[in-house]
Formats: structure tokens, C-alpha cells, sequence
């Protein structure tokens, strides 16, 4: 699977880091603290909420993450291209194929 591999940190997202470190941990605590507490999803759930969400704004370096992130939960392969196949509908079958392109076997 493509996204199973290390991924290298953006560039643009370490710039920001080193200019902005303040900003980037509240950001990131943001985003901890709703994952965690903002409701009554359970995790695995919550990252093939975020796997579409990212997909559907064409975040590729997210979708690969997200789906990383979903499979540790348990999410099975089949769960996570069920989650982009919903994006389908709503932005195109397009968008759903950068974001699937990101996750498939070569």
C-alpha cells in the first residue's frame, strides 16, 4: 500500500513550524482536545470521518495520514475505501480518485 510508508514532513508545514511555534501547538492541541473529546465517535470512526473530510478538500498529504491513522484503529482496507467512496456523490469522482490514488497498491 502506497500509504503505508514513512512520510516526510512537508516543507511548507516545518517553515511554519519554526516561524510559528505557538500558533502550530494550539492549533495541534485544538485538534487533539476535538478527536478526543468532542463527542461520542469512537477512534476509529473518527479518522475515516477525517480521511473523508480530508479527501473531500484534496488534502492528499492528510488522506495518506488519515488512513494511516484509521488502519492502527482498526479500520479494515475495505472500511477505508468505503469512507472515500462516500466522497463521490458530493465532489466527484475525481476528488475521490487523487484521494484513492493516495491509497491503493501499485
Amino acid at each position: 500500500m502506497r500509504g503505508e510508508t514513512v512520510q516526510e514532513i512537508p516543507k511548507p508545514y516545518l517553515q511554519f513550524k519554526a516561524r510559528f511555534p505557538q500558533i502550530l501547538q494550539k492549533n495541534e492541541e485544538l485538534g487533539t482536545f476535538i478527536h478526543e473529546h468532542g463527542g461520542p465517535l469512537d477512534e476509529k470512526t473518527r479518522w475515516l470521518v477525517k480521511l473523508g473530510i480530508s479527501a473531500a478538500g484534496r488534502h492528499q498529504t492528510a488522506v495518506v495520514t488519515h488512513a494511516n491513522k484509521a488502519r492502527v484503529a482498526g479500520a479494515s482496507q475495505e472500511e477505508i475505501i468505503h469512507a472515500l467512496l462516500l466522497v463521490i456523490p458530493t465532489c466527484g469522482f475525481p476528488t475521490f480518485m487523487e484521494a484513492y490514488n493516495q491509497i491503493v497498491t501499485d
